[in-house]
């Protein structure tokens, strides 16, 4: 499972790395929304909760369904400016259908409108279909619709405001600190793309990127539990690296938008991201009893096949199959002593599996 972003033809150029001030602000409210996916935030969003206003506190938890459980398009930008005051000017200037659109899509999970459906800005059948779709979400996201459908520019207005309110009340002094380390990775990210090409570049970002090139075209493919297309083509990518992201790894690819791929920012603690793929074949693994049994044995010693076959009461081929299993998915040390080949359970592998886990599905 992936999401794939055709990139054939598109010049290095047009393939950007860089931070946002706005995208950032996005991922420190989802931490304050969501402080159970980032545990490594613990300090910061304990102290920036309890130092708000209860006033902001409850126009945050209004809002919260932008950025709660996945991230509004709105927050993404495809071209970062250098302060959040430029990108909310950008925001103020894009056309209301589009706003509407994204707007819809988080606070209704409308992303499955069929091409070509009337907007309900104008549309009736539409508009009580968004209407009923954001009931269905919560009270917060209807109560946000219909203040939206009714006047898009006061709902600018008042997304502006909170992001401005937040801003001064704890993000501006978060952002000083921490945007030359974005910067940074941006640049060191943007030479890599410079000199060594983009599948180096992509690598060195996440380990859940990577280039796939064949003779007609070229994509980066994003490694995801979902599948999901987007041509760049004629736009381009912009990638934006996120200290207060991880271990989230956002992909913005819907119709009408520039793809935009968010990533962690490299940190000494932030190691590499196993593939779906991986994590899905260890926990297969793990799920055979007879697998458990034989994993209690070989987490506290090394063992022959015949040696774990006497100890079990089944055939050393029955041993070597399930052996086989746990090994494919690289959860086995395995060496030579003389004419026997031992093997003994990878324990950092198998401490790993909860927060592999864990990073996968939240990714």
């Amino acid at each position: 499972m992936s999401v794939t972003i055709d990139i054939t033809g598109l010049p290095h150029e047009r393939i950007v790395f860089c931070p946002s001030p706005l995208a950032e602000l996005g991922n420190a409210l989802h931490a304050l929304a969501e402080p159970g996916h980032h545990g490594r935030l613990h300090a910061w969003t304990t102290a920036t909760s309890g130092a708000l206003e209860p006033e902001l506190a409850d126009r945050m938890l209004e809002a919260d369904f932008m950025w709660r459980s996945t991230r509004s398009d709105l927050l993404m930008p495809a071209r970062p400016r250098e302060t959040l005051a430029e990108e909310l000017d950008d925001l103020d200037r894009m056309d209301d259908e589009k706003f509407v659109g994204a707007a819809l899509e988080i606070s209704c999970s409308t992303s499955h409108y069929p091409k070509g459906l009337p907007s309900p800005l104008v549309d009736p059948w539409s508009r009580r279909r968004a209407l009923d779709l954001a009931a269905a979400r919560g009270p917060h996201q209807a109560a946000f619709v219909e203040r939206m459908l009714a006047d898009p520019t006061a709902t600018r207005a008042w997304i502006r405001r909170l992001l401005e309110d937040c801003d001064r009340a704890f993000f501006a002094d978060t952002w000083r600190r921490v945007r030359v380390q974005l910067a940074a990775d941006a640049q060191h990210k943007t030479e890599l793309l410079r000199r060594k090409g983009l599948a180096e570049a992509l690598t060195a970002a996440s380990p859940a990127l990577s280039l796939e090139e064949d003779e007609q075209s070229s994509r980066i493919v994003v490694d995801k539990l979902l599948n999901g297309r987007s041509d760049a083509r004629g736009t381009g990518v912009t990638l934006l690296p996120s200290v207060f992201g991880w271990p989230h790894l956002f992909t913005l690819y819907g119709p009408g938008w520039q793809p935009v791929i968010q990533y962690p920012a490299a940190t000494p603690e932030i190691g590499g991201a196993e593939p779906v793929e991986t994590v899905r074949l260890r926990l297969d693994a793990l799920t055979h009893p007879m697998r458990m049994n034989l994993c209690r044995n070989l987490s506290r010693a090394a063992y022959s096949t015949n040696e774990l076959a006497d100890a079990y009461g089944i055939t050393a081929p029955e041993v070597s199959r399930h052996l086989a299993v746990l090994k494919k998915a690289g959860l086995l040390i395995t060496r030579r002593r003389g004419r026997y080949v031992l093997h003994q359970l990878d324990i950092s592998v198998v401490a790993r599996i909860g927060s592999d886990f864990l990073e996968s599905v939240l990714r």
